[in-house]
């Protein structure tokens, strides 16, 4: 299977806010990403498989040199494939051509899938909010990647 990576575009927001409540307890709607797009912080990028279908995206926001990445998903038929990796890959590639510093996020401390990807690619631990997630009050552990410069 064939994955590519492309930016997010208006054409992408029906299928990225049905994606988002297959992965999300508490998923942002339709209209929040259509902000996303009107934002000039932030940048999004999607996988799209051979057929056209959107299967991941994952968002992050630039403020000043470092970005915060928003959201990472991917639709649960498709995990396991790599293509979580791809979409971290090229975000990563995204804040080195934005000449970002450090990228930051937060996980689920139950996500022990999503922590291992993130370390993979030399996130690291560097602190925790405390019952973070309304949801459940689950706790994020904030990991974060220093860019080399």
């Amino acid at each position: 299977m064939m994955i590519s990576i492309v930016s997010f575009s208006e054409n992408h927001l029906d299928s990225i806010a049905e994606l988002e409540k297959l992965c999300f307890s508490l998923p942002w709607s339709k209209e929040m990403f259509a902000d996303e797009l009107r934002s000039n912080i932030a940048h999004y990028l999607v996988a799209i498989d051979d057929k056209e279908n959107i299967v991941g995206y994952v968002g992050m926001w630039k403020i000043l040199d470092e970005g915060h990445i928003t959201n990472v998903a991917v639709s649960p038929n498709y995990r396991r494939q790599g293509i979580g990796e791809k979409l971290i890959c090229e975000l990563i590639n995204n804040a080195k051509r934005l000449e970002l510093v450090m990228l930051t996020l937060e996980v689920r401390k139950s996500n022990i899938a999503a922590q291992n990807l993130y370390s993979k690619y030399a996130f690291r631990e560097v602190g925790i909010r405390k019952r973070y997630y309304s949801d459940t009050n689950e706790d994020a552990l904030i990991m974060t990647l220093e860019m080399k410069v």
